[in-house]
């Protein structure tokens, strides 16, 4: 069995999207036939006014930004943004969650309130109802996202891209909330925000209306440039030790992405996850009865699932699959941390495949209290993209749900008058096709 080339897994991982018309998605339009894109204009003029008043108080702020490329390129143009507007860096303060957790933990609250910020602004970190941002009733806070959620917590200042197709990233909802605030943005900081929207939606998209013209952008820095910057930049999370801070620290101090590509931390993060993914990337597939889901079960310190999961998605065919969900049981004790993508060839089917519905749909199933002992953290994400941290026992149970390895039902076959045969895998191609390609 020949094997892969330990190359990036970025770019081979993105191939699975077909995103030439993401940009064509129609977009939702105001009483007067306006484009409302990136988010409601109500909600970005109070972004901007926040943003404003922040720089003007001169008082501890803190940044909060997801781990990926979206949210920490997100992170730095508002650093920039804030500095251009006036704020003394010496007040800026950057809050990095632990491994596995999120905003929302009630660790998480503690150790940003211990900063005592009077702003906090957060960024990518995905959405859901409850209490303030942190304790502190006389603190304000900003929320800047575009996972699916219409739950915010309490108080907070929220843009969110999630209802205005095509819908941006967080990188570039953020980019294009703060280009207004100076005009030394839109060029310091494109490169910015191509990293961090090729780091969610990949190297083939098409930079088209209603987003920005970048032509200028990749005059300056090419493609391949800004999609190696987009692997360095995730390797460190995605990694045993998670040393987010060396990510965040190198597109911060970085004045080009050049400078990115001269880091040693994060050359060396991305050759470990390279040999990581290489390693968990030969687990079999096993089909659910339906032959919809194919669940591949990894078990890595590293938080190579969400590649892994991109990357059979590409590859898998059959006129059955939806999903494609690697489960990983070592990256947290007791835990399951699973990514899904959609199979590429399930990609343009009508209904559309909505991963969250489904999801919630095989949960439903259950006539016991499944649902509520699976939390918070199940099925989160994007309809196109989700996962999601529950307790192993839990996420046995869904895989039962699923009759996961359980052969299909005996369907009518054909020739042969009366008789029946038992359905082939809903796998097409096989292991070792799939190792040989690319």
């Amino acid at each position: 069995m020949s094997k892969r080339k330990a190359t990036s897994p970025e770019p081979s991982a993105r191939k699975a999207a077909k995103l030439d018309e993401y940009c064509s998605t129609e977009t939702v339009r105001d009483e007067n036939g306006n484009p409302i894109w990136p988010a409601p204009d109500k909600q970005i003029v109070a972004a901007q006014a926040f943003l404003k008043e922040c720089a003007t108080a001169q008082k501890p702020t803190l940044i909060v930004p997801d781990k990926d490329a979206d949210g920490l390129s997100a992170g730095v143009i508002v650093h920039r943004t804030l500095v251009k507007l006036g704020l003394d860096a010496k007040h800026l303060d950057v809050h990095l969650v632990q491994k596995g957790s999120n905003i929302h933990e009630e660790d998480e609250r503690r150790f940003m309130l211990e900063k005592k910020p009077s702003y906090v602004i957060v960024l990518d970190q995905g959405s859901r109802g409850g209490p303030p941002v942190i304790g502190d009733p006389e603190a304000k806070s900003l929320i800047l996202d575009h996972h699916l959620s219409d739950d915010f917590p309490k108080d907070a200042e929220v843009v969110s891209a999630c209802h205005c197709p095509p819908v941006a990233t967080t990188s570039l909802l953020t980019y294009e909330i703060c280009k207004e605030l100076d005009p030394d943005i839109s060029s310091e900081c494109g490169y910015l925000c191509a990293i961090g929207t090729h780091g969610d939606l990949g190297n083939t998209l098409k930079w088209l209306p209603p987003f920005p013209d970048m032509t200028e952008t990749f005059k300056k820095h090419t493609k391949k440039l800004i999609n190696d910057c987009v692997s360095y930049i995730n390797a460190p999370r995605r990694t045993g030790t998670y040393d987010v801070i060396t990510a965040w620290t190198a597109l911060l101090s970085a004045k080009d992405p050049k400078q990115i590509m001269t880091n040693r931390r994060l050359a060396e993060a991305r050759e470990e996850i390279n040999l990581e993914v290489e390693k968990q990337t030969h687990t079999p597939p096993k089909f659910s009865k339906d032959g919809k889901i194919a669940v591949l079960k990894i078990n890595s310190k590293a938080q190579v699932h969400p590649v892994i999961a991109t990357r059979w998605a590409s590859h898998l065919k059959s006129k059955s699959l939806e999903i494609v969900l690697v489960a990983n049981y070592g990256y947290l004790p007791s835990k399951v941390n699973f990514s899904c993508r959609i199979a590429r060839c399930a990609r343009g089917r009508d209904p559309p495949v909505n991963i969250i519905e489904s999801l919630k749909a095989v949960a439903d199933l259950d006539t016991t209290d499944l649902v509520q002992r699976l939390g918070e953290n199940f099925a989160r994400g994007h309809k196109e993209a989700s996962g999601g941290i529950v307790n192993t026992a839990e996420f046995e149970e869904l895989c039962a749900l699923m009759k996961v390895g359980e052969k299909p039902d005996r369907v009518e076959g054909e020739g042969t008058a009366g008789k029946k045969k038992v359905e082939k895998s809903p796998q097409k191609n096989t292991l070792n096709n799939y190792f040989k390609k690319g």
